[in-house]
């Protein structure tokens, strides 16, 4: 059997810079399973026109959650299988606050503050060709702009934006505490996204505020170590 995982390019010399992309990968790593890591703009091939999703023989699973889900189911679960009802839960109260909270405060440090756009555009559009670079920029900022408002959090103020940011990653501090992993001794697969996403606020080069909240907490700078060290030496 083979997998084929479709994400985007690496930047900001992380694994990968969507933290979805980057959970699947470090799954995929925490459980053993060997895969291909394909590494481009497929956004017009995935299914749900979005990024990750993998190829497993021929049968194609997009969305990050979906695709953890079948792999549990075709290779086993060898990370969540002795999880308790009670650590189950707190695992899933933990990635609805990554990938429904935190997620869009750090896609507007990113896209939107005037600090990490130059960054972004650089790592994200710096190759096309003239005249691409003149006018896509501006087209997927303003894409992202609307995703923003839609959901919410756009509507905000950039002040309130991050003290939201920052109260998600003194919740995460708190709940991970003294532990070597956020479920406890061993790694589970919520460690897969707390990871990424914490990679990509910790390891990326954006000097903003959710940064600098990331950093005022030892314990989840030396998860990101620990975690970097075990499956991304």
């Amino acid at each position: 059997m083979s997998i084929t995982l479709y994400q985007f390019p690496t930047a900001f010399g992380l694994p990968n810079a969507s933290p979805f992309c980057m959970k699947v990968e470090s799954y995929l790593r925490m459980a053993g399973i060997a895969y291909t890591a394909r590494n481009g703009m497929y956004l017009m091939r995935a299914p749900k026109k979005k990024l990750p999703y993998i190829d497993h023989d021929g049968l194609i699973v997009a969305d990050s959650h979906l695709i953890i889900d079948h792999l549990k189911s075709a290779f086993g679960d060898p990370l969540d299988a002795a999880l308790t009802v009670a650590q189950r839960a707190q695992g899933t109260v933990i990635l609805r606050l990554l990938e429904d909270s935190l997620y869009w405060v750090l896609l507007y440090g990113r896209w939107i503050d005037a600090r990490g756009w130059p960054l972004t555009r650089q790592a994200f559009f710096g190759d096309l060709a003239v005249p691409l670079r003149w006018f896509v920029p501006r087209l997927a900022r303003r894409g992202i702009a609307q995703e923003l408002y839609a959901q919410g959090t756009g509507r905000h103020a950039a002040e309130d934006i991050y003290r939201i940011g920052n109260a998600d990653l003194d919740a995460l501090s708190f709940l991970l505490g003294e532990q070597a992993y956020f479920l406890g001794a061993e790694p589970s697969s919520v460690d897969a996204a707390a990871y990424a996403f914490l990679a990509n606020i910790l390891d990326a080069p954006f000097d903003l505020p959710p940064r600098q909240a990331a950093r005022s907490h030892a314990n989840l700078a030396a998860y990101c170590a620990r975690m970097r060290a075990r499956y991304y030496a």
